[in-house]
């Protein structure tokens, strides 16, 4: 496709462009593929190479939110797969029992609200507008913690 609109269209460059496929890539779906005659120049193979098909595995990918200070979003057609942009800091945040309640995601640089015992917060999906929740929790723990500072290449907390 790309080599028809570089010709049709005069574009050399479109001749040039990585054609990129992820998601569930295995041995399989390769043969599948090179049958086929696929386009694809670059290959995005992740829990499959590095697990046993016959055990179960947590699929997990790793998503670049930001780059030199400047937010980045993965687009994707999968709801799920889609990312928010720009890098934030987890809090969950705990009820009267002293249960969990709900991991709260706020963004780094932005003027959102940090959590705070006995302050009632709004909370809302990322992606579904009409899921939403007042909360007031009776304490906000936050969840990550910085245990090697890069910058300075120190550790900060064993």
């Amino acid at each position: 496709m790309f080599h028809k609109i570089a010709d049709r269209c005069n574009l050399p460059f479109m001749r040039d462009l990585d054609v990129v496929a992820s998601n569930d890539i295995n041995e399989a779906v390769l043969h599948s593929l090179n049958k086929q005659g696929h386009g694809i120049t670059i290959f995005g193979i992740g829990t499959n190479l590095v697990t046993c098909q016959a055990q179960p595995a947590l699929g997990c990918v790793y998503k670049l939110v930001e780059i030199g200070g400047k937010p980045r979003m993965k687009l994707s057609q999968d709801l799920e797969k889609v990312l928010i942009p720009g890098k934030k800091i987890a809090y969950r945040l705990f009820g009267q029992s002293g249960w969990p309640l709900l991991d709260l995601l706020v963004g780094e640089k932005n003027d959102e609200v940090i959590p705070k015992a006995t302050h009632r917060i709004l909370c809302r999906h990322p992606f579904v507008e009409q899921k939403r929740c007042l909360v007031t929790p009776t304490r906000a723990e936050k969840l990550h913690q910085t245990v090697y500072d890069v910058a300075n290449g120190v550790v900060v907390k064993l």
